[in-house]
């Protein structure tokens, strides 16, 4: 997009929120003063107003016999982890009998043809270019499924009518991404709006099932298999690295920094590679390399140099320790129900969330070397038996089989 097209929207969207004046100010430099609107923002918490069933398109889709499902999802930018995994298995999912169309819930686009070729753009190895993208829910239609993916995303559901069935596709436990208060509430309460869980492990299965009576299935991880590919460790340096996301508070930085510093007095030929975000703000007493995003494509080559890969969770895990063992590293993963069920004490090093204890345990893996050798082969091992394909079926035929038990 050119600069001046940029421009021009910009402005149309500062138009339509502050009006004149604030185009005005804007060209003379001026900041404009802006009061939040509480109502207006979270809007769509309070709304009532359902989209009610059509009956007319639901009789045109019966002519066609094809099954279409709806996604509702949040704005998509750059690479995002849990955007690629959605249209993973959107595109699963489709087949000629089996259509899906996406929808953003709030969008910087403006048009349905710039947001339908970025995503083929920058998500071009997971999605089925089949699929149709909507900038709005004002495009919405009739569907016999429809998805919500995100808790913002399930308040648009929960008032639309026109469908059969209503999934959550849940990759995470929400409300935890907030401290207690109103935006921890508004998550919560998405999963006693009535729909049926589609979750990322059994972690969250069991919390929809037990503390919120939700009918849920649920999918296990794998990893790409064209990208993550096992390599030899080229040299001796004792090399850890570290998934740093500073600023998610749920990937526990401050206790991976901690535990770092105190293994590093612990280990000679000792070094970190950081990934994941910046760490140019932060000093350090132990040698160290920061690449902060990287390409997707070299994650595999930097994760099998690495004798350890350092991921922390207070929510559910990520898809990398999957993708550690497939590149024939070791995974250190946070203890917990949130990760354990997946990884394990045979194909990873599980630790506390104490950073003296961390720094114990990881300590005495690079002083056993023979040890950590054993997990390694067992993760890989355990790694090359998991498949999207079979979990991208579980999904699907989870979805047909509540769209045809449905009684209208």
């Amino acid at each position: 997009m050119s600069n001046i097209l940029q421009k021009l929207k910009n402005g149309i969207h500062m138009f339509k929120t502050g009006g004149v004046k604030a185009v005005f100010n804007r060209l003379l430099n001026k900041p404009v003063p802006a009061k939040i609107n509480l109502l207006k923002d979270l809007e769509f918490i309070v709304n009532t107003e359902t989209i009610p069933f059509n009956q007319a398109e639901y009789d045109a889709s019966m002519k066609t016999g094809n099954i279409l499902l709806n996604w509702i999802i949040p704005d998509v930018g750059v690479g995002g982890g849990g955007h690629i995994n959605i249209f993973r298995f959107i595109s699963m999912i489709e087949d000629e009998h089996v259509h899906s169309r996406v929808y953003l819930d709030a969008s910087r686009f403006y048009d349905n043809k710039e947001l339908t070729e970025f995503v083929h753009l920058h998500y071009s190895d997971v999605i089925d270019t089949r699929i149709e993208f909507f900038y709005s829910t004002s495009f919405i239609s009739f569907a016999h499924a429809t998805i919500a993916t995100a808790w913002h995303t399930a308040y648009f559901v929960k008032r639309f009518e026109n469908t059969l069935e209503k999934f959550y596709f849940i990759q995470d436990y929400e409300p935890y991404f907030f401290p207690v208060g109103s935006f921890y509430e508004f998550a919560k309460n998405t999963y006693k709006f009535g729909f049926k869980g589609i979750t990322a492990g059994d972690w969250l299965k069991d919390i929809c099932i037990n503390d919120f009576n939700m009918q849920a299935e649920s999918f296990a991880f794998s990893f790409d298999k064209t990208l993550y590919i096992s390599k030899e460790k080229k040299d001796s340096v004792n090399r850890v690295f570290f998934y740093a996301r500073q600023n998610t508070s749920r990937r526990d930085f401050e206790i991976g920094i901690l535990a770092l510093e105190l293994l590093s007095k612990k280990i000679p030929n000792f070094e970190v590679v950081f990934a994941g975000g910046s760490v140019d703000e932060y000093e350090f007493s132990f040698p160290y390399r920061s690449l902060e995003i990287m390409p997707i494509n070299k994650l595999s080559d930097l994760y099998s140099q690495c004798d350890m890969c350092l991921i922390l969770s207070n929510t559910n895990l990520s898809l990398l320790p999957l993708e550690v063992m497939a590149s024939n590293s070791v995974a250190v993963c946070s203890v917990g129900e949130n990760s354990t069920w997946l990884v394990n004490e045979e194909n990873s090093i599980l630790v506390d969330f104490d950073p003296l204890l961390i720094a114990d345990k990881m300590a005495y893996y690079f002083q056993h070397k023979e040890e950590l050798a054993i997990i390694r082969e067992k993760g890989y091992k355990f790694a090359q038996k998991t498949s999207w394909e079979e979990e991208g079926k579980k999904v699907k035929n989870y979805i047909l089989r509540e769209i045809k038990n449905h009684d209208r």
